[in-house]
């Protein structure tokens, strides 16, 4: 199939020559200004790969075109050759601060302009059949990180047998946690992709038990000191294996799983773990996490406790018996309490 080009002119002639010369090659759609341009460009703008542009027309001039396209951005990276009579520097060099690729004066050189039009539509494809390479590697890698995602939190799951749907339901109120924020707080600069990335790397944040003994991660009743010391290696542990394997991960899941397990026990005002991170030193993601995991733990059975009821945890997180959180975190928990208690019933029943 061919790729198709626009050509904008008000001259009827000039855009009957540059469609015969070019047809041959190209599906051809014409306009003869600015607005009629606009609304090709609506309907046609998938097929076209260039566009050839006169300056001085009707209703809408081709530099108020050029501004609109920006506006709009729908002709965002498609090349566009100016064909104008206008032959001053200085309408070159606003055509080419507006987006313009190149600039041909009339009355123009038929060679030239399909000189031009030619590198300019072979220059594009070649740019986006990179693009469309690099967009299918990047889908690889994402699946495969997300496939080894599950897989290790599966393995951590056979290890620590009071897990169950933890992960899931952790995922769950990371999720519920992270959009609240992402709402309420622009000044965290979360967005749709970048909480996906967290949810998914939340679902590792006890990677590191893999690293501790069963005598101590499946003890009943309290931990003495030493043995909680032990247990808290959980942290660095998982984050050295995820350093050890930095390859297998795209970078933005690579910094997010890290920050995630190495610091989703630090808190807020300091007295957390493995680094005593304080405040907005510790990344949002941990920060994220770490509630979402504590509120878990609190509600349902472990070896060293019973549950708790949802209300009498909510309170507890709230009144710090857990560890200080971040209190723009904490607004958006008590915001989403409903939506935690409502995910908890779900995945109990």
């Amino acid at each position: 199939m061919k790729d198709a080009i626009l050509i904008i002119d008000d001259v009827s002639i000039d855009r009957d020559i540059l469609e015969d010369m070019l047809s041959d090659e190209y599906v051809i759609y014409t306009a003869k200004d600015g607005k009629e341009a606009l609304e090709v460009m609506l309907e046609h703008g998938d097929e076209i790969v260039a566009i050839l542009l006169d300056l001085i027309m009707p209703r809408m001039n081709g530099y108020e075109l050029l501004e609109k396209f920006n506006e709009l951005k729908i002709s965002a990276d498609k090349p566009v050759l100016i064909i104008s009579g206008e032959n001053s520097l200085e309408s070159e060099e606003k055509c080419i601060s507006l987006g313009a690729t190149d600039y041909v004066r009339k009355p123009f050189s038929h060679t030239i302009v399909r000189h031009k039009v030619v590198n300019m539509t072979r220059g594009y494809s070649q740019r986006k059949g990179l693009e469309h390479q690099v967009a299918e590697q990047m889908h690889t890698i994402k699946k495969r990180s997300n496939n080894l995602i599950l897989l290790l939190a599966g393995i951590v799951e056979t290890r620590d047998v009071e897990s169950g749907t933890h992960v899931k339901r952790v995922q769950g109120y990371t999720s519920i946690l992270a959009h609240k924020l992402m709402d309420k707080y622009p000044s965290y600069k979360l967005d749709d992709e970048k909480i996906r990335l967290i949810v998914s790397g939340s679902a590792l944040h006890d990677v590191g038990k893999i690293g501790i003994k069963d005598a101590i991660l499946l003890k009943e009743g309290k931990l003495t000191e030493d043995e909680f010391e032990t247990m808290k290696e959980h942290t660095t542990i998982g984050a050295e294996f995820i350093d050890s394997a930095d390859d297998v991960w795209d970078t933005d899941y690579f910094e997010i799983i890290h920050d995630i397990v190495k610091y989703h026990h630090e808190k807020y005002d300091g007295h957390g773990y493995p680094e005593g991170l304080k405040g907005n030193d510790i990344p949002i993601s941990a920060q994220i996490v770490s509630i979402a995991d504590v509120f878990d733990a609190l509600i349902n059975k472990r070896c060293y406790k019973e549950a708790y009821d949802k209300k009498v945890a909510y309170r507890m997180i709230l009144d710090g018996e857990c560890g200080q959180f971040n209190p723009d975190l904490i607004d958006c928990f008590i915001e989403s309490f409903d939506d935690f208690v409502a995910l908890a019933d779900k995945m109990d029943a």
